[in-house]
Order: C-alpha cells, then structure tokens, then sequence
C-alpha cells in the first residue's frame, strides 16, 4: 500500500513538471488553473487532453485570449457571486452555459445540421442570470428563411441529455460550443455580446472545467447568430 501510494506521489510530481513545462511554451494571457487538492486523488489523463485538444483548436483558429480553469465538485451547488468569484469573471452575468435545442416539429427531410438555417438541432449560449425564451429563437428562424417554411415547422426544445452528449461529445454541465462531435449551429444571445469587459465565462469539456473566452475572437471563429435569445 506504501508503495502505491509513493507510486502516486511520483506520477503528480511527474506530471506538474510536464504541466509547468508546456505552460511555459504559451502566450502569457492563456491559463490554466486548478483549485488547490486537500487529498490525493488518482490521475485522470483525460483531463489534460481536453484542454489540449481544445486549446489547440481555438489556437489553430486565431483565438489566442482565453483560459482554463478547474472547479470543486460541488460547483454546481453555489450561489452565482461564488461561481464568479472562482473563476474570477467581471460579473454574474459573464457567467454562460451551452444548450442544445432540438426542433421536435421539423419537415421530415431536416434530420441533422448540414442546413445551418434549418437545422434539426441548435446550440445556444445564454447567460445563467437570463432566462432562455423558445419563442425568439422561432421567430428567428422564420424569418431568417424568408417565410418559406411554415412557422409551425420550429419548435424548439432542451435535447434529451443523451442526444446532446451523442452531438456535443459533452456530458452535461461540461458542453461547449467549441471542439464538439458535431458542427451544429450556434446561437449567441445577444446580450453576451454586449458585456464589458467583453470576456465571458462557460463550459470547457468537462464538468469541472470552465473556458474563459474573448467574446470577439470567439464569434470571429464560429460565426454564430447573434440575436437577443434570452428575457
């Protein structure tokens, strides 16, 4: 049991070296932190794969401000001041989330995303202090396709768990609109747009890992629609 337990010791060691050393060969303004362990706990390689993979693809797509951070396991159950408190955000409502959306009334001949304007499924990100309104994404749609399908063709709801995880390759609580499985089509509220300063919060691929991101970098990357989306 002792040596198993050195074994471990060794391994963290090991890996906060390599951790320090590829840190070292990143732009200064890139981050990733964690909160302080009060035990040990076994190596989940996993993790320092998603930041890479997704590091990689928002370097790889000209965004080079933003930043990693991990959070307890009970994140979840605080209060928004103390989300924002951790993650150092400029305000409780920097602090976002991803959703997917299905359209449970789409014609019969939508079944995934290849039309952008008419997609099967949606990722909207909304702000936590807003309230997410169905009703505006429809009437988007409507209009964004001239009128040309009736609008009783959108109906917009949560995806099933499940089929977001399929989609997204994310569990919930852990989904971004960056590096997912599928390119679905991502909705941008508004009222992120307009935040100062204009970096937000949201998920990172992983339940306890959140991304910092500069607002404009990442709708230069995605190019989503941007309307007001929440009340």
């Amino acid at each position: 049991m002792e040596a198993l337990v050195e074994l471990e010791r060794l391994q963290t060691q090991l890996l906060q070296r390599i951790s320090k050393l590829e840190l070292s060969y990143l732009p200064q303004h890139h981050s990733i932190s964690s909160p302080t362990p009060t035990t040990s706990a076994p190596i989940d390689h996993s993790q320092a794969d998603t930041v890479s993979r997704l590091s990689a693809i928002l370097l790889s797509n000209g965004v080079d401000d933003f930043s990693f951070k991990r959070v307890p396991p009970d994140y979840y159950d605080w209060p928004l001041e103390a989300r924002r408190d951790a993650l150092d955000a400029a305000s409780v409502h920097h602090l976002c989330k991803s959703i997917v959306l299905v359209n449970t009334q789409a014609q019969s001949n939508v079944i995934d995303c290849r039309d952008r304007n008419n997609s099967k499924y949606y990722v909207v990100v909304v702000q936590y202090t807003a309230r997410f309104n169905a009703e505006t994404v429809k009437n988007f749609l409507y209009s964004l396709n001239n009128g040309t399908i009736a609008k009783k063709k959108f109906n917009l709801r949560l995806a099933p768990e499940e089929i977001s995880a399929e989609l997204t390759g994310f569990v919930h609580n852990a989904v971004t609109c960056i590096g997912m499985k599928t390119d679905i089509p991502v909705i941008l509220d508004e009222a992120i747009v307009k935040l100062t300063p204009g970096f937000f919060w949201l998920g990172g691929g992983e339940v306890d890992l959140k991304l910092g991101i500069r607002t404009s970098q990442l709708i230069k990357f995605i190019k989503p629609f941007i309307f007001s989306c929440g009340n």
